[in-house]
């Protein structure tokens, strides 16, 4: 199906649950579990929030915060979404090579040493044109050399990856291990290097400030001063390496940011596009920051399957855990019927969760209840289509990329 999400809806039915998930459950009864759910009008909203949020700075769409390609397509259509921010080359490739205006700029978001992926782009002269690759280190320039040589392959689009972790005073290092170039001057030496070796094009830069961008924030003034010393502290620094590569180099674009750091990034003047992804379907991991409140776009429901005590529930699945440090706030949140916990000493298992609380003595065999991913595109490795759901009623259906089976990492 192609969906519309031009209009921002009026109605916000995820703000009742008590009428939402049951809905929901309506809706979907004749489909087996797992089921995956995309809330039409909660998509909409999320879509048109992000846009709100980026006050006219280009969103980069993060594929693999979604993992559903007509999602794409959808956001893609949007005036202010531009621009695609792949994981995996191969996953670019396919993208790419569908032809679709939408996909005729790929920034692949980490480096690869996929040999037979990059023979492709290295081939291929409509793929080299829309797919540019991400480095941080010179042996990635050699890898490439090493399977297509310069003065036998098309040109290849380049960005650089400034490390945007912030180096706290008495903490050291907050943020995640990306890019070593930290400093302005040696994201200058690979820029001076790409542009010095045949066979490459220096196109962007990005920087990715995960610690703003991903750690939530409400409730923790701690972190939100950290996360307001490190936005500043990367204007400067981001700003510095920006100017140093221009002099090198006619940018593209210069990326940064995520789902939660649009707000801070935006007013960076180095920078000239966001990426987001995640706060289209709205996990609950978002649920943790301050700025914005993403709506529940998509979910999923199990099936009640046993009764091993008149207070718990055990729904058939479930252990469908966010990547990350393994905590419990990478389990998947109960979230219809309110009330159920998951227990301790089990959590969300492979093939069975057991779910404890009041509201489980209501439950019976053949209910289902209803829950939300940590994190967003990952929901999409579990079920092959999503049903798209529209006031209340199915509306058409999905794949996801596992749907189209394709698998990238």
């Amino acid at each position: 199906m192609k969906l519309n999400l031009e209009t921002r809806p009026e109605s916000a039915p995820w703000r009742h649950p008590e009428t939402y998930w049951p809905a929901l459950t309506a809706a979907t009864l004749k489909r087996s579990a797992p089921v995956g759910v995309i809330g039409l009008e909660a998509l909409a909203s999320n879509a048109h929030d992000l846009l709100e949020r980026a006050q006219g700075t280009p969103i980069r769409v993060a594929s693999k915060s979604v993992r559903v390609r007509g999602v794409l397509d959808a956001v893609l259509a949007l005036p202010g979404f531009r621009g695609v921010m792949a994981y995996t080359l191969a996953e670019a490739i396919w993208l790419a090579d569908t032809g679709d205006e939408r996909y005729e700029d790929i920034l692949v978001g980490y480096p690869t040493a996929d040999r037979t992926a990059i023979a492709r782009l290295a081939s291929d002269e409509k793929l080299a044109a829309r797919i540019t690759l991400m480095v941080d280190d010179i042996a990635q320039l050699v890898l490439v050399d090493a399977v297509a040589p310069p003065n036998a392959r098309n040109e290849l689009r380049i960005a650089v990856e400034l490390d945007a972790s912030y180096r706290a005073p008495l903490l050291g290092h907050i943020g995640v291990r990306r890019s070593p170039l930290h400093e302005p001057e040696a994201v200058v030496a690979l820029a001076t290097e790409v542009v010095r070796r045949p066979g490459f094009r220096l196109v962007g830069m990005m920087a990715y400030e995960a610690q703003i961008a991903g750690v939530v924030n409400k409730g923790h003034p701690v972190i939100r001063r950290m996360q307001a010393s490190s936005a500043t502290e990367l204007a400067e620094r981001r700003g510095r390496a920006v100017a140093g590569v221009r002099r090198l180099a006619e940018l593209e674009f210069v990326n940064g940011g995520g789902t939660g750091s649009i707000e801070s990034t935006r007013l960076d003047e180095s920078v000239t596009e966001v990426a987001a992804g995640s706060g289209l379907f709205g996990p609950h991991l978002f649920d943790g920051y301050t700025r914005f409140a993403p709506a529940p776009a998509a979910a999923f429901a199990l099936d009640v399957v046993r009764r091993p005590t008149i207070d718990i529930a055990t729904v058939l699945g479930g252990g469908w855990i966010a990547s990350g440090p393994a905590a419990a706030d990478r389990l998947p949140q109960v979230v219809w019927p309110q009330g159920l916990t998951m227990l301790a000493r089990e959590g969300a298992g492979e093939v069975q969760t057991p779910l404890l609380g009041e509201a489980a003595r209501t439950l019976h065999v053949g209910d289902r209840v209803w829950l939300r991913h940590t994190k967003a595109g990952e929901i999409s490795e579990h079920l092959d289509a999503f049903a798209v759901v529209e006031d209340g009623r199915v509306v058409g259906t999905l794949p996801t990329y596992r749907g189209e089976r394709k698998t990238f990492l």
